[in-house]
């Protein structure tokens, strides 16, 4: 299978007064043509620095030191400003959390749409508004010449995320890169766009990477899981391996606390304790301080191993042993 992308050991640091913060340390995955990978992890795992590091949008006292992010195989990192300036939103896009990111609120929808075609392909305003409105179609937004009209005052947030999404899709891009999207959605308007999106994903061969923190959220949409912790992937395989059989106890305690994977009337698991600052991280295993199956080993550098085909996990003390292979 061809590989749309391929991040090979990125290390994408930040250095502040108070020292160097490693957002992003040893960051490996790839994605096909047409797949879906799940970066998963809490707050501060470093997931979206992945995401913009990517896309060439970290900004200074961060910068990527090492590594290579190849895409179609072409490595991008220390492309040029111009480079970049083709390649975002031509060839690789971003969603991102907030929708008003990418939205002028005081800019029409079609003003806004018609410039994005505009800026990369030399084509007439009436071919550009064509293209927008399929786009808008295509997320599923009802009357799209009336909605091409509004502002972005005047949609819900679901309707101003599915314009974000169709901005993203107008040149029909080899990457999307989607940063949180659905968060501030009601559970409704999240399960159409998810089923959307996912749908365009199988029918342009586009490649996905969703950014999240909700487990559900990758369950039913992602082929492939990276499970990010402390700026390090901890554990990496297919969707139905890593939910079904997961291997590191991070991973584990997450499955854990979520409710319905608890029978009625038990207390939710817990993961105790709190994500370590990234200033601040222990020798070897960051999870060691919350982990129950902590060794002495822990302290030393961990390296991802091989433990069942394609599932990956950066743990000496994994749970193989109570689940078959």
């Amino acid at each position: 299978m061809t590989e749309t992308l391929v991040v090979e050991r990125l290390q994408t640091h930040f250095f502040t007064k108070a020292g160097v913060v490693k957002a992003v340390d040893d960051v490996s995955f790839s994605v096909g043509r047409g797949k879906v990978l799940g970066l998963v992890g809490e707050s501060g795992s470093g997931k979206s620095v992945t995401g913009f590091s990517i896309l060439g949008l970290v900004d200074p006292p961060g910068r990527v030191v090492s590594g290579a992010i190849r895409f179609k195989g072409e490595n991008l990192v220390g492309r040029s400003e111009d480079d970049w300036r083709r390649l975002r939103g031509a060839r690789i896009a971003m969603i991102f959390q907030d929708p008003m990111m990418t939205l002028n609120p005081v800019l029409r929808i079609d003003t806004q749409m018609i410039e994005a075609v505009q800026a990369h392909e030399p084509v007439s305003k009436d071919v550009a508004r064509q293209r927008a409105r399929d786009a808008l179609g295509q997320v599923g937004i009802p009357s799209p010449d009336e909605r091409l009209r509004s502002y972005p005052h005047q949609f819900s947030g679901g309707m101003r995320q599915r314009v974000a999404i169709a901005i993203a899709l107008l040149h029909k891009p080899d990457l999307i890169v989607a940063d949180e999207p659905t968060t501030a959605l009601d559970v409704t308007i999240q399960g159409q766009i998810l089923a959307e999106v996912q749908t365009l994903a199988r029918t342009t061969g586009t490649s996905l990477i969703w950014i999240t923190h909700d487990l559900s959220v990758v369950a039913g949409l992602a082929d492939d899981i990276c499970v990010m912790y402390a700026g390090k992937v901890v554990e990496q395989g297919t969707v139905d391996a890593v939910l079904d059989h997961p291997l590191h106890p991070y991973t584990n305690g997450l499955l854990g606390s979520v409710p319905s994977r608890n029978k009625r009337g038990q207390p939710l698991q817990q993961i105790p304790g709190m994500t370590p600052s990234v200033l601040k991280l222990p020798p070897g295993c960051a999870f060691q301080a919350r982990c129950a199956r902590v060794s002495a080993a822990c302290a030393e550098p961990i390296a991802m191993q091989e433990f069942r085909p394609e599932q990956f996990a950066r743990c000496i003390h994994p749970h193989r042993d109570e689940v078959p292979a």
